[in-house]
């Protein structure tokens, strides 16, 4: 009889545990549940991420697979989030305008922060602090930045480089990308090009023997902030990013990112 009420009791203990640990487990999905549901999401528990996915290393396909700094990253703040991370591939040109038209709710695409697009849209706290350089090639009698007035450079139309290059006097030839930009530098079709100093590392990584030097642009162009992107109407989903990436700023994991893919950080202002 004692072994019996003693197995009722072990049985009865074990549904008590069950049932906290359920009510516990339903707690917390309710808790993530109420603090994603009114961030507006293109897809319920799921953060769309619009980026270029052909900009190394920020974001680039590896044996057919997306990855890089900003896929990373944007997995990253998702997880942080509670959310499962869904990547739209675009041309850059065409990047910013698909906020507007729900083509994903965030934008992780090293774009930079600037008084225009302040006027249209938000940005989250920065995740990487950029400086410019300029790219010539290693014969080039261009010895600092201001010797770009009245010199081609190749420049993405609609990038904060291509505003900077116009604004020093130089007359922007269009470009798709990056690589392009590189390649009529090393072709002589342009005097030069001017981007980040992470995708120049970056690049001279891949390419240690590059016909090319860089020039540091100094306190011409002034360090950029870059920071995730989101339409006005997604000021709850703002915050949450800033959150998530202070979060990752905090336990190290973008410094981590930074180091892998840019051989530095510079994800510190």
């Amino acid at each position: 009889m004692k072994k019996w009420i003693k197995k009722l009791g072990l049985i009865a203990l074990g549904l008590t545990l069950a049932v906290t640990l359920t009510a516990c487990g339903q707690k917390s999905h309710s808790t993530t549940t109420r603090a994603t549901t009114n961030l507006n999401l293109q897809q319920a528990g799921t953060l769309t991420i619009g980026l270029e996915g052909t900009f190394q290393p920020y974001s680039y396909r590896k044996n057919g697979q997306l990855t890089g700094f900003e896929v990373d990253l944007g997995r990253a703040i998702a997880k942080k989030m509670g959310l499962k991370a869904k990547f739209v591939p675009t041309k850059f040109d065409a990047l910013i305008a698909g906020l507007a038209v729900n083509k994903y709710d965030v934008v992780i695409n090293d774009i930079a922060e600037t008084p225009q697009r302040q006027q249209k849209y938000l940005f989250s706290t920065p995740y990487i602090y950029s400086k410019s350089q300029l790219a010539v090639k290693k014969n080039a009698t261009i010895k600092q930045l201001s010797a770009i007035k009245g010199q081609k450079v190749a420049q993405t139309t609609t990038s904060n480089n291509a505003a900077d290059a116009k604004r020093l006097g130089a007359t922007v030839v269009p470009t798709d990308g990056f690589e392009q930009s590189i390649a009529l530098v090393t072709q002589g079709r342009v005097s030069g090009t001017i981007n980040s100093r992470e995708a120049f590392y970056a690049y001279f990584k891949q390419n240690p023997t590059a016909n090319l030097k860089l020039i540091d642009a100094g306190n011409a162009i002034k360090t950029q902030k870059i920071g995730a992107i989101v339409t006005k109407k997604h000021a709850k989903l703002q915050q949450r990013l800033s959150t998530a990436i202070r979060a990752l700023r905090q336990d190290g994991t973008l410094t981590k990112l930074s180091k892998r893919y840019f051989g530095g950080d510079v994800t510190k202002p």
